[in-house]
């Protein structure tokens, strides 16, 4: 039985969570023994949106690909850069003529491998297509193509639309993974028809933090509900993802767990 190792590494957040995973890929990928890495990287210009010289970080540190979420048009230099890189992925669930695309195949020594990610809708803007629908259209359109190993990423803020995704998906894809709300869920498991699931892969960013952001100004605000601004905290960064191996004939995950790395500011290069 041939297996392919994938590390899904969740939301990085600012400059102390990118500069943590740019130098940890490398090092994951050698002491795990990972063949296929997958970054959340929405959060990781200034806490909101991501520019192209991250994505080509991220993508030259080893990631394979990476992904957004809600805040992806935030810095607005990516939209003329999403066209050029199809390794950079935004909700398949957008309409129709959106730039950039929500699915992806990349060749690997291990076969193929697809990558999917879709949008929630519950608490959730801008509101976008149904995700259940995007998801199943693209699924199907993949397997026909006889692709086996395929990881879809859901990015929502409700445990139930994401279980209700991985639930609807088992049997059909490798591997689901939540992101968005930055907390790593204990749920990890492998369905019955042999999908992999995590509700939420957490963050990569300041551990002692709120979200990733300044403690104070987030509490300040839960306090008087005046606006402020939300500044990254500082201080050792926590990484959280979760590593999958996957059966390459079949598609199926065989073996699933957490990954949550606490890294001092020593443990961080410069």
């Amino acid at each position: 039985m041939s297996a392919i190792r994938v590390l899904f590494l969740g939301d990085v957040v600012g400059e102390p969570g990118r500069k943590a995973v740019i130098q940890q890929i490398p090092i994951l990928k050698q002491e795990e023994g990972i063949d296929f890495v997958i970054v959340n990287g929405e959060n990781s210009a200034g806490g909101r949106g991501i520019t192209p010289k991250i994505s080509i970080d991220l993508l030259r540190a080893g990631a394979a690909v990476v992904t957004t979420g809600d805040h992806v048009w935030d810095q607005q230099e990516i939209v003329s850069y999403f066209p050029t890189e199809p390794r950079l992925l935004r909700p398949i669930n957008y309409p129709e003529g959106t730039p950039g695309n929500g699915s992806v195949i990349l060749e690997t020594s291990k076969g193929r491998v697809a990558v999917i990610q879709v949008q929630g809708r519950s608490f959730m803007q801008p509101p976008l297509e149904n995700p259940f629908l995007a998801a199943e259209e693209e699924i199907e359109r993949l397997r026909a193509d006889g692709v086996r190993v395929i990881v879809l990423e859901i990015h929502a803020e409700t445990t139930s639309e994401k279980i209700a995704m991985g639930r609807m998906v088992d049997g059909k894809v490798s591997l689901v993974v939540g992101t968005h709300t930055h907390v790593q869920t204990g749920d990890e498991r492998i369905f019955p028809g042999g999908t992999g699931y995590l509700t939420d892969a957490g963050m990569c960013g300041p551990d002692e933090s709120i979200l990733g952001r300044s403690i104070e100004s987030v509490v300040w605000r839960f306090k008087t509900a005046m606006p402020t601004r939300f500044p990254v905290a500082k201080g050792a960064v926590r990484l959280c993802g979760v590593i999958a191996d996957i059966d390459v004939e079949t598609g199926n995950c065989l073996e699933i767990r957490r990954l949550s790395l606490l890294l001092s500011n020593e443990d961080v290069a410069e």
